[in-house]
């Protein structure tokens, strides 16, 4: 039958932990016997013991076990009448460890329900090499460290507070948890150590020197705390809270996160000393099921069913505040106990009315030792084979994998704000993590990001570069899409050149049909027919030329506007050469005995213009045989934008063609301004000097803004260079001319011309 006892009243009177345990066990080993399948013939029974977490009391306790009439003989297993089959784990680590030390000894098996504690094992062999008849129902602690660190990171909480118990398995703990909260970005900023649990006057002495420490629980900045769980560690927090409210210490006020085993201890402390502390702690539940039958028993208890039960006569003594003897009633106020009092009224944290994961297990590890038991009665050496050791071999053995997860946060809702455990502010997006020196990694200082580059989460540790299409946003907290740029005609500007452009197009198209029907008119015979339109035509070009550099960047014609402008406008300025240089040589020609005359005709002024040009037509095609412009995506110059473009290929040959028309207009201009004493009605000089002034203002002008600026500015500028001087060689030399011939056609006759006045010096 049945055999419950209880060692050592003289110890405490308090309930033992969690009365539901009993419950499962006795539960369980009553199935069992009533279950003819499992162990038919053999009657179960248990034998309860209470270590009170202490040490001592759990190694008299485990010896006990061995021997009977509770006589202690060391090293001997004495008494044959009551054989253990197993022992069954409590809640402690060290209980557990404790009692696997001494039943190792005599092979007895031990089945832990509740311990998380790592087992050494032989990875090479598969064995356990601690504790070989110790067995788990549990999964490992480290699992459940793992969980604690997902909570904390889910949280956003990196500042953290350890709490362990000071002894061997507190080590282990910290050993544990420090580099796993390394590894996962979060710091802590104390380690609190409680004394272990031991004799009253050994523990009070410990208990006052952590008292003293008490301040280093007020970090401000921390507001969750991982404590070991540890049966003690609850024990402990719970007289400093009673303590710090005796002398008015300031309250703590944190989250308290623990694993599974920390859980109150004792019905009387749950009435007689405030939890408040607690509410809102966060502890690791249990897997459990409900096994049939356990609800039904719950619900109908009664004192007077469960009168072999000791320990449900305290616990209902305990939970309802009464006592079923009556000499006793008048003590601590207590009324005489009916029986018929409900468990339903009972708050959670006092009873649980479905099993609770910590009881499953119990329930489970009777049921894994029962069965263990009907396999060894059935076993048949013949059919089984063992390993070096005496281990029975397992088959088709399966490897578990724990998954943890969390409830959506849609379903939880925090009656307050959330509290904030960090070092400092989060790091938001836009700045990136500097490290403070001297201190933890979790305590750092926020750096705005660099120009040009971006965070876009919170806490990183160094801004980034946007990809190569985008580019960081005002406050560089995301990449936008970087603009496509390029002189559009659609764009004001654009739109504003082409009109120009076109204008002067036509301006000079009219000027060229001017000259052509008054082609036999004194003014237009005068300055060389066939120059005035070559010049025309060039010109005419010159304008519609700057029409290529507007629009997107194509290969054609990035190879061509260069190189057709260049060439275009050195038709023109040969032109003038030609011009002023007939001019010149007409005059000389007038002298007595000059050689010149026989020089003087049209072939020199086609001459000129073919020389002047062809220069310039063999360094462009050098440029184009050699390295020709091509279109380019200039990512560089703009932050915001990728600038659509024509390389130049060589900038040597871009300068080459720049400085061959910027020596045509200083030559033009050196001759032009010597022949300007020329006389008035045939010089042409003043004008060209004028045009040659303009020209060589705006293109001396425009290679600085060339070298200073970028993109479609850059386009623009050259596209006004090409149109300003044009523009200006077409009004400075062909206004005065066109104004005679419509205007003031009485001037435009020979006899006008004839009246030539005395020229002056030429050189």
């Amino acid at each position: 039958g049945e055999i419950i006892e209880q060692l050592n009243n003289s110890y405490c009177s308090s309930m033992p932990k969690m009365y539901q345990h009993i419950l499962a066990l006795s539960f369980a080993v009553d199935e069992i016997n009533k279950n003819p399948k499992i162990l038919p013939n053999l009657t179960l029974g248990f034998h309860i013991i209470n270590g009170y977490y202490i040490a001592r009391i759990t190694y008299k306790a485990s010896m006990g076990l061995l021997c009977t009439y509770h006589r202690f003989v060391p090293n001997f297993r004495c008494g044959a009448q009551k054989k253990i089959a197993a022992v069954i784990g409590g809640l402690a680590t060290e209980a557990s460890e404790i009692l696997a030390i001494i039943t190792a000894m005599y092979k007895i098996p031990q089945v832990g329900s509740f311990r998380f504690s790592k087992i050494p094992w032989n990875r090479t062999h598969g064995e356990k090499t601690q504790f070989p008849f110790l067995y788990q129902m549990v999964p490992r602690e480290s699992h459940q460290y793992l969980g604690a660190v997902r909570l904390l990171q889910h949280f956003g909480w990196t500042w953290i507070g350890l709490l362990a118990v000071d002894d061997d398995y507190g080590d282990k703990f910290l050993q544990t948890m420090v580099p796993l909260l390394s590894q996962n970005d979060i710091c802590h900023a104390f380690i609190f150590r409680f004394p272990e649990r031991t004799y009253l006057d050994e523990y009070t002495s410990r208990l006052l020197e952590v008292l003293g420490n008490y301040p280093v629980l007020l970090e401000r900045k921390v507001s969750a705390c991982f404590v070991q769980g540890e049966p003690p560690s609850w024990q402990n927090l719970r007289m400093m809270f009673l303590t710090a409210s005796i002398v008015a210490w300031p309250p703590l006020e944190k989250v308290w996160i623990a694993t599974s085993q920390w859980d109150f201890e004792s019905v009387p402390i749950q009435k007689m000393w405030d939890i408040q502390h607690f509410h809102g702690a966060i502890t690791f539940a249990v897997h459990s099921k409900q096994p049939p039958g356990f609800h039904t028993l719950v619900h109908t208890m009664k004192p007077q069913w469960r009168k072999g039960d000791i320990f449900f006569q305290n616990f209902w003594e305990q939970a309802f505040h009464c006592h079923f003897n009556p000499s006793q009633i008048g003590e601590e106020s207590r009324k005489l106990c009916t029986g018929e009092e409900r468990l339903e009224t009972l708050p959670s944290t006092l009873f649980e009315w479905k099993m609770t994961g910590h009881s499953y297990n119990v329930y489970n590890a009777v049921y894994a030792v029962a069965h263990a038991m009907h396999a060894t009665l059935k076993c048949n050496l013949k059919c089984k084979r063992f390993r070096d050791r005496g281990h029975l071999a397992s088959h088709d053995e399966e490897t578990w994998k724990v998954r943890m997860c969390f409830l959506c946060p849609a379903s939880c809702v925090f009656v307050q704000v959330l509290p904030l455990s960090v070092c400092n502010d989060n790091c938001y997006p836009g700045h990136s993590r500097k490290k403070r020196e001297g201190e933890k990694f979790c305590c750092y200082d926020c750096a705005p990001c660099p120009e040009g580059m971006m965070s876009n989460r919170k806490d990183m540790d160094a801004c980034m570069e946007c990809p190569e299409e985008q580019h960081p946003n005002k406050n560089q907290n995301q990449c936008l899409p970087r603009a496509v740029s390029y002189l559009s005609y659609k764009e004001p500007l654009g739109f504003i050149f082409t009109i120009v452009a076109i204008s002067f197009a036509l301006i000079t198209t009219s000027v060229l049909g001017i000259f052509l029907n008054h082609k036999d008119t004194p003014i237009v015979k005068a300055n060389n027919r066939g120059l005035t339109y070559i010049l025309l035509i060039s010109l005419l070009l010159c304008f519609l030329s700057s029409l290529l550099f507007i629009g997107k960047p194509e290969k054609v014609a990035c190879l061509i506007r260069q190189t057709a402008f260049g060439t275009i406008f050195s038709v023109a300025l040969s032109s003038l050469l030609a011009k002023t240089t007939t001019v010149v040589m007409a005059f000389m020609a007038t002298k007595p005995g000059s050689r010149i005359r026989k020089c003087v005709g049209k072939r020199i002024a086609i001459s000129l213009v073919l020389c002047g040009s062809s220069v310039q037509v063999v360094i462009c095609v050098l440029w184009l045989s050699t390295s020709p412009p091509f279109p380019d995506m200039n990512r560089h110059s703009a932050r915001d934008q990728i600038i659509l473009e024509c390389n130049e290929g060589s900038g040597v040959m871009f300068y080459c063609v720049l400085g061959y028309m910027g020596l045509l207009a200083i030559a033009s201009f050196t001759v032009a301004f010597l022949a300007r004493m020329l006389p008035d009605t045939f010089n042409e000089a003043k004008f060209i000097t004028f045009s040659m002034f303009i020209f060589c203002s705006v293109w001396f002008s425009f290679i600085p803004t060339y070298l200073s600026i970028k993109g479609k500015y850059l386009v623009a500028v050259e596209i006004f260079s090409i149109l300003t001087s044009s523009a200006g060689l077409l009004l400075s030399i062909f206004s005065p001319k066109c104004f005679i011939i419509l205007m003031r056609p009485e001037l435009n006759d020979k006899g006008h011309l004839i009246r030539m006045e005395k020229p002056g010096p030429i050189f």
